[in-house]
């Protein structure tokens, strides 16, 4: 019994190690708050940087294991969400994730509202930035997730503090 789980936390920490190799100038605090200060993202359109600004909010109130705060910027992206036809759908799912003070829910709700959001985000014109798109592989009890960031930093929404660092960046949306 004690091999079957010494073997399967070694396999958690080994999928955790996966993640893209970090340069060192991200680890000093005051070098990664200048990396992210120049990555500035400027979307053409305003309604989809109002939710992409909503949003981020929101992945970072996950990322904090902050449920209340998660609600509260949840329940803002809905609006804005609303407001931008086609994305009633997603609108609902942000409602969902409003209505939940649990955060278990909340992130199982995070998953399709960021699949969403990707696919919103991949056909905009983005005039400045990078936005990038990361996976953690074991979200959804090993299913997987990813979800948007404006920093190439891993800082995992799906986990917190749990496995923060957990994840790669999939794909990056760049300005054209």
């Amino acid at each position: 019994m004690k091999r079957i789980f010494g073997i399967a936390t070694l396999t958690i920490l080994l999928a955790c190690n996966q993640a893209d190799k970090k340069s060192p100038e991200t680890k000093d605090t005051a070098q990664t708050n200048t990396v992210s200060a120049k990555n500035e993202i400027s979307i053409k359109d305003e309604r989809k940087l109002a939710i992409f600004t909503n949003y981020v909010d929101l992945k970072n109130a996950l990322v904090k294991s902050d449920a209340a705060n998660a609600q509260k910027t949840a329940a803002v992206l809905k609006s804005s969400l609303a407001a931008y036809e086609g994305c009633e759908p997603t609108a609902e799912i942000a409602q969902k994730i409003a209505s939940s003070n649990n955060l278990v829910v909340q992130r199982k709700d995070f998953t399709a509202l960021s699949a969403d959001i990707i696919a919103l985000l991949k056909n905009t014109e983005i005039e400045k930035g990078t936005i990038y798109v990361q996976h953690c592989p074991m979200a959804n009890k090993g299913d997987g997730g990813d979800w948007l960031s404006i920093e190439k930093e891993i800082k995992n929404p799906y986990y917190g503090n749990e496995m923060l660092e957990c994840g790669r960046v999939a794909e990056e949306i760049k300005a054209k």
